[in-house]
């Protein structure tokens, strides 16, 4: 008998349902959320009024789209935390209330674990290049920059961390100052391909150990835009491509630090990437490099999964299904956690 699972992904600003049977992933629909660009960030209250507005229909698609039924289904995987309270009840809510309905056993997936785990998605017609156990996953994402040792799919070691903000986040801080707009990430990549990196220099933190910081980075940016601006009130006009390009090599050149120091200390040179932030393209040239130098086996997963989405989700969720691990319905949402 199959084993077919709905996900269920709202940590956050996207909607996102999937469906896997036995391993290999049938469909994924997510429902984007527009409303947030003119606030220069997510706003909770929206997001989860969004979600209560996409969660039907969104489900709806992903069933359609497998050719599946809700009768088929062998339990529902969803997304308990960590993220924002509001949108994760809205997920949440409806997972345990469409369980409860089928008689189907719940799975909590961990949003982290879940962006690891990214890696062993399968879709028809897709190359498999799952990455051997263990193996280092660098996690960087607008709220989440990790250096995590993977030894199973349910054995995570994290080595590094950020104290502060996330790289993602200092990159959309950085955006909203320069005036470019929300969400940073795809604004900043962009002008940075036609900028030169080596234009400014910016400081970079002195952190102990393979932790991370960024808070310093985004303050140091933002008084020397105030500084230029004085002497030039078109400065940021007239240099954004630099800007970008300066800025994306001094995240790349912290984030790549610290991961090769992890490297080394571990001698594992199978090395991941994952999460929203990993779809930056110097980022990407960066573990490329690593790789045509020899020293590493690279493994970044398709551009639909590093963002957040419900195929992640769905295989968190069908690895526990084979372990009969299940949650129990009485277990609530959880805005923080560690993996």
């Amino acid at each position: 008998m199959s084993t077919t699972i709905l996900a269920i992904e709202s940590s956050c600003d996207d909607t996102s349902a999937a469906v896997i049977r036995d391993g290999i992933l049938l469909s994924n629909v997510t429902a984007s959320q527009k409303v947030h660009e003119m606030y220069g960030g997510v706003v909770p209250e929206l997001a989860s009024r969004a979600h209560q507005q996409n969660i039907v229909p969104v489900v709806d698609a992903a069933l359609k789209k497998a050719g599946v039924s809700k009768e088929e289904l062998s339990a529902i995987a969803v997304t308990l935390g960590p993220g924002l309270m509001g949108s994760l009840l809205v997920g949440v809510s409806f997972a345990k209330g469409l369980a409860i309905s089928l008689g189907i056993p719940l799975i909590e997936a961990n949003h982290l674990q879940g962006h690891i785990l990214a890696h062993f998605i399968h879709a028809p017609e897709e190359p498999v290049n799952d990455p051997p156990y263990p193996f280092l996953c660098l996690l960087v994402s607008g709220g989440n920059s990790q250096i995590v040792k993977v030894s199973a799919y349910n054995k995570m070691e994290i080595l590094g961390q950020t104290i502060d903000d996330a790289a993602g986040e200092a990159i959309d801080k950085c955006s909203k100052v320069m005036g470019l707009g929300y969400p940073g990430g795809p604004i900043i990549d962009r002008l940075a391909r036609e900028g030169n990196p080596k234009a400014f220099q910016f400081a970079k933190p002195n952190i102990p150990g393979m932790n991370y910081s960024f808070s310093g980075l985004k303050t140091s940016f933002l008084y020397f835009l105030r500084d230029k601006i004085k002497e030039n009130p078109q400065f940021i006009e007239e240099n954004k491509c630099d800007l970008a390009a300066s800025l994306e090599a001094t995240i790349v050149d912290i984030l790549m630090k610290k991961l090769k120091m992890a490297v080394k200390e571990t001698g594992i040179t199978h090395v991941a990437l994952s999460g929203g932030v990993s779809a930056n393209t110097g980022l990407r040239q960066a573990f490329k490099n690593m790789e045509k130098s020899g020293r590493w086996k690279i493994y970044i997963p398709k551009f639909s999964y590093t963002t957040d989405n419900a195929a992640m989700i769905a295989i968190t969720g069908y690895y526990k299904f084979l372990d009969g691990e299940y949650c129990p319905l009485s277990k609530p949402a959880y805005s923080r956690t560690v993996l």
